[in-house]
């Protein structure tokens, strides 16, 4: 070969090698960028953002497409500088040639624009899938009987393909990706975006029992007491609902709301003639077994925000709210006439005193512990559950890498814990 060749043919090689940095650029950008980014910048207008996940619906013939131009461009160039080399230096050009294509394709081709397309991969993704979606018209023969015998040959080995097996993103990668939120995990803010996530995604899996005010704590009243007693005790009640029970507390007659009532004292001051029954509502009975996701749409398909909970015998379990279900979305909800006690306390020593009450989620959500939820609802609950009987004061007990010791006991009610997490 002439000069002349020999400079065509080196002008070639950069060609073939700038094409293989592309498509090695292109494989990991479109593979790295971030699925709810592009998501969202389709919904935005993004026409690329559309190619990309485009492309991304079928992964298979895309990584496909992309491999076979990468390695046609590699082999070419490979071929190409061993005749360059050849040329120039004799029979050693070959080694040559094998050392110089290695170190050019390793880090020019492979290496380096990798490591960029890795770093930005939602900007490359973008920028190459025009590129690559006409790649994929142009090699789709190739790329398709490429498919066809792979998948036969990995039938014939018993191995089943992405396509078979379907391809979806889990509840397990979207808490992982809450788990990696935020680059500050000690901030406040964060922890509290997190909480909010994970319980969105756990609706489904927590039934009402979880969450519900047991009957020992909720306000009742006795429909046959004094009207001027029970009137008292309603508008002196933090509560804007309160059931109505007849004869027996788990006998629930009607459920009274203030508003109708505050209307009715307006138009009838005389309270003796007021028919309390009347003004309340037709008491709603839910299972206990329901989960909050199928309880959330209940409550907005039927305007309401307040349901009894009953086991199933029927007896009377306790009571839910829509505000308890919101709350296990962002939080505690207070307002100026809840009660400030959270039934946990925290020691110098980072220790906790906690109440026997507390529900489990609550605690895992307020300092991030991993206790179960299931099947106990309570502190009290889990440490009988594990115990296997009633503890007495004093008894110390370690499990889930914790340290519980028993402070308070009413009757058979374990009332007051110190919690200790065993590092």
């Amino acid at each position: 070969m002439d000069m002349s060749s020999d400079i065509i043919g080196l002008i070639s090689i950069v060609f073939l090698l700038g094409c293989s940095a592309f498509f090695s650029m292109s494989e990991t950008a479109l593979t790295a960028a971030s699925r709810p980014k592009m998501h969202h910048a389709e919904k935005q207008g993004s026409k690329r953002a559309a190619v990309v996940n485009h492309l991304r619906q079928d992964s298979e013939s895309l990584i496909g497409s992309i491999l076979v131009g990468n390695n046609l461009v590699n082999i070419l160039a490979t071929v190409l500088t061993t005749t360059v080399f050849t040329s120039l230096f004799g029979e050693t050009g070959v080694v040559y040639a094998t050392v110089a294509m290695t170190v050019a394709i390793i880090v020019f081709a492979e290496v380096l624009p990798k490591t960029y397309a890795f770093n930005h991969a939602d900007k490359v993704a973008m920028v190459v899938s025009y590129f690559v979606r006409g790649w994929l018209w142009i090699s789709w023969p190739i790329t398709w009987t490429i498919q066809k015998v792979s998948r036969l040959l990995l039938r014939l080995l018993g191995v089943k393909t992405s396509a078979e097996l379907g391809r979806y993103l889990g509840d397990d990668e979207l808490r992982g990706a809450i788990d990696l939120h935020g680059n500050t995990p000690d901030r406040d803010d964060v922890q509290q975006e997190r909480a909010m996530l994970r319980s969105i995604l756990d609706l489904d899996a927590v039934t009402v029992e979880k969450i519900m005010t047991h009957r020992r704590k909720a306000m009742m009243l006795d429909i046959e007491m004094p009207k001027e007693e029970l009137i008292e005790a309603v508008l002196s009640s933090p509560y804007t609902r309160i059931p109505l029970w007849k004869d027996d507390p788990s006998n629930v007659v009607g459920v009274l709301h203030a508003k109708p009532l505050l209307r009715a004292l307006r138009q009838t001051p005389d309270v003796e003639k007021l028919d309390i029954l009347d003004l309340a509502n037709e008491p709603w009975f839910i299972p206990e077994t329901v989960n909050l996701l199928d309880q959330l749409q209940e409550f907005r398909e039927r305007r309401e925000h307040f349901a009894l909970v009953v086991d199933e015998y029927g007896a009377l379990m306790g009571i839910v709210t829509l505000e308890d279900i919101l709350e296990e979305i962002v939080g505690e909800i207070s307002d100026e006439l809840d009660s400030p006690v959270t039934g946990v306390r925290r020691h110098p020593d980072g220790s906790y005193l906690v109440q026997g009450s507390v529900t489990i989620r609550d605690l895992n959500r307020q300092f991030d512990w991993g206790l179960p939820e299931n099947p106990a609802a309570t502190l009290a609950g889990l440490i009988m559950h594990e115990a296997r009987q009633l503890p007495d004061i004093g008894q110390v007990y370690s499990f889930f890498d914790f340290r519980f010791e028993i402070v308070r006991r009413q009757r058979h009610q374990v009332t007051l814990i110190k919690v200790k997490q065993q590092l």
